[in-house]
């Protein structure tokens, strides 16, 4: 009786699974940065890789975001200090799905060292950029003033010779470490990447020679509408010159004639040849 009871029971309500949904959380409780250097660098080099594709719709870049590239596992992820995804394009964003970006794994990645990275740390995350597909691979240490890169081929990622004057393939930035260890990066143009105080400071330049070239060009014109205040009194007063002269001239010559009807030549003053004497 009870089987045939579990029996119906079981006919007449069929087992229902409940799957729980993955989870995946925006932060993994890590600070972005532990210091004012490690957070100054990365916000250089993340800032001057949003201006430099800042015209281009089709690449997304982003800084200490969650990089999840296995659906369905959330204990796989990453947060590179700064990343770069071609093909995907910009917005704001939680946490980087891959699946959910057409399957396409951020091609280049930075990281800025800090006191508090291990070694064991490092070895974990190069070993996970290299399984997930990155392409070019970053590591700037701003206290010993290194840099180390990594670039993909034939599947694996291996050690850039000679970083300085270094060329991204993908970026098309070059690399290059001062004489002080600091991290120096230009576009493909050749104008440097810059921070914000220095952009700020170049924009204050820039409004103070725009100020001082109004200041220049008002002063230009205020001479030039002198110079046609002075050019037209010198046309005025040899106009009225002209007018003197043309007067002079008239009254001259009603002189003359005048002489001339009085029997004088008024070429010589003396009594025209014409003009009847009187007798004595």
């Amino acid at each position: 009786m009870g089987g045939l009871l579990w029996q119906a029971t079981a006919q007449t309500y069929p087992l229902v699974l409940y799957t729980q949904a993955v989870i995946y959380p925006e932060s993994d409780g890590k600070p972005m940065s532990d210091n004012t250097r490690q957070f100054r660098w990365i916000v250089y080099i993340k800032e001057g890789l949003e201006w430099l594709f800042a015209d281009d719709p089709n690449v997304f870049v982003a800084g200490d975001l969650l990089w999840y590239p296995v659906e369905g596992d959330n204990k796989i992820r990453q947060a590179p200090d700064a990343m770069v995804a071609f093909g995907r394009p910009k917005g704001d964003r939680g946490s980087y799905r891959q699946w959910e970006e057409d399957n396409i794994p951020p091609q280049v990645v930075f990281e800025v060292l800090s006191p508090g990275n291990t070694i064991s740390e490092m070895t974990r995350k190069f070993q996970f950029y290299h399984r997930h597909g990155v392409e070019e691979y970053y590591l700037y240490d701003p206290d010993e003033g290194t840099l180390d890169g990594f670039v993909r081929e034939e599947g694996a990622l291996v050690g850039i010779e000679r970083m300085e004057g270094w060329v991204s393939p993908r970026l098309g930035t070059r690399f290059g470490i001062t004489p002080q260890g600091d991290l120096q990066l230009w576009r493909p143009d050749g104008t440097p990447f810059e921070s914000y105080v220095e952009i700020a400071a170049r924009a204050a330049q820039e409004k103070q020679r725009a100020a001082q070239e109004s200041l220049r060009a008002q002063s230009a014109e205020q001479r030039a509408e002198q110079e046609s205040l002075r050019a037209q009194s010198a046309e005025q007063r040899a106009e009225q010159e002209s007018l003197r002269a043309q007067s002079a001239e008239q009254r001259a010559e009603r002189l003359a004639e005048r002489l001339r009807q009085l029997g004088i030549d008024p070429d010589n003053g003396e009594l025209s040849s014409q003009t009847p004497r009187k007798p004595c």
